[in-house]
Formats: structure tokens, sequence, C-alpha cells
């Protein structure tokens, strides 16, 4: 299962009532994404509420695919603002803290220490890979990429 499939909307329960409709609680969810992507209700949120949806949705939903937001974009924008939130030192703790100041959304830090071991897995692989081709300039790019996730 994706990091994304366990990202989840704060507060759920009051957005969907302040919506006067029910959203799922999942953030990457078709429903939640519909509403976030086509903006419908969203006057009726509280200023801050209204603030962080809409940060969400540009940050993570503003490309130009066909069938956006269903191309995946947005849980791959999503996942490198994880990374990234890791390559500057965070832990999984203040990982979730920040997605939740930053755009009300939440997950378990179980999930996400998962999340961050198995990119680091996966780099190793990657790693493996690009010395058995004679990559030594890509398996050292890998490894300065792993050893910021690994700090």
């Amino acid at each position: 299962m994706a990091i994304t499939d366990k990202i989840y909307v704060k507060n759920h329960q009051q957005l969907s009532s302040q919506l006067e409709t029910n959203i799922p609680k999942g953030a990457f969810k078709g429903a939640t994404l519909d509403m976030l992507f086509q903006g419908d209700g969203l006057e009726k949120l509280d200023d801050a509420t209204q603030e962080r949806v809409l940060d969400f949705s540009s940050d993570f939903l503003d490309c130009s695919c066909d069938n956006n937001p269903y191309c995946g974009c947005p849980e791959r924008k999503f996942i490198r603002y994880l990374l990234e939130l890791r390559a500057e030192g965070l832990g999984p703790d203040a990982i979730v803290d920040v997605m939740t100041d930053d755009y009300m959304v939440y997950a378990y830090p179980g999930d996400v220490l998962s999340f961050l071991d198995d990119a680091v897995r996966t780099l190793e692989a990657a790693e493996g890979l690009a010395r058995v081709d004679g990559e030594s300039e890509k398996r050292d790019e890998i490894r300065r990429a792993k050893g910021d996730l690994a700090r």
C-alpha cells in the first residue's frame, strides 16, 4: 500500500459538515480529490481551513495532465514533499506535524517511518544496479540521496 493511501484529512467530520457533503477520510481518495480539484463549496469553509485546502490544491493538484487529478501527479508530488522534509532532517513525528500544519492532513508516524525505510531500501537496490552497470556518478548520486534519508 502506498504512503498516499495512508494520508488522512484532519478534522474530516468537521470538514464534511462545513461542506454539507460526505468526503472520504483519505486525502488522496477520488471524492476528496474531486472536491479539492473542482473547488465546489470551498467558500463554506472557515478562512484558515480554506487557506490550507487551497495550498494543498495548488501544491499537489496543479499539473497539465488530461486526467488530472487522477494522473498520479498529486501522489508523486506529495511523496517528493515527504522526502524533502526528511532530507531537511525531520523525523517521522516532525514530518507528521509539518504536514498537518501545512495542509491539515496527517499520517501515523509508524507509516511514515515504514515509507522512509522502504525508500532507503529502494535506493540501496538502485545503488547496487548502478554499481553493476559501471555508473559511478549515478551510484554516488544515489548514495548521497540515501544518506540524506538514512540520517
